[in-house]
């Protein structure tokens, strides 16, 4: 194939990417990169309470991240929006993320989350995935809390050679924690 319809390819198949990632995916400097998109519905837990565990985890409040030692950072947070990076553990890399948080009628709450890697990459070996995935869930897969265990259902997008791996998310059982601080 010329090298000129190769990009033809390569350009259309990421536009189409991107299409399907949706917009509230931070954006990345490189031209193909991993990302992956929750949507989680927490029944019967307000977005307050949510995305007051969420912070928690993100500040390292007694809670390390179980997908091998990485460190988050909260770039930004409103009553409806947080954004936050998550650098690895051995600090070679840094995804972004971006969370809306959503009221739902029955008194629960909608969060929407996706993270983008911030350099050229396609398998992520669920590492977008789990960079979302761990700020939130509970005892319900095993993960470490600080405070609120939640019960919930996730819907979960990944780009083509990202994967989403529940297990992947709890790497090293050296982090994993039954019960809060």
């Amino acid at each position: 194939m010329a090298l000129g319809k190769r990009y033809a390819v390569l350009l259309a198949l990421t536009t189409a990417a991107a299409r399907k990632r949706g917009d509230n995916c931070p954006s990345s400097k490189a031209y193909i990169y991993a990302w992956a998109k929750v949507t989680a519905t927490f029944e019967t837990a307000s977005c307050a309470d949510v995305q007051s565990e969420m912070r928690a985890r993100v500040d390292g409040e007694g809670w390390a991240d179980p997908h091998n030692g990485g460190n988050y950072t909260l770039e930004a947070a409103s009553a409806t929006a947080l954004t936050a990076s998550r650098t690895t553990g051995d600090g070679k890399y840094t995804d972004e993320m971006a969370f809306a948080f959503e009221d739902s009628a029955n008194g629960g709450c909608v969060v929407s989350g996706c993270s983008a890697s911030q350099v050229t990459s396609v398998a992520d070996f669920s590492t977008n995935y789990c960079n979302l995935h761990d700020l939130y869930c509970g005892s319900q897969d095993g993960c470490p809390i600080v405070s609120s265990d939640f019960t919930y259902s996730e819907k979960i997008t990944t780009s083509s050679g990202a994967s989403s791996d529940k297990t992947a998310c709890l790497g090293s059982s050296r982090f994993k924690r039954s019960s809060p601080a």
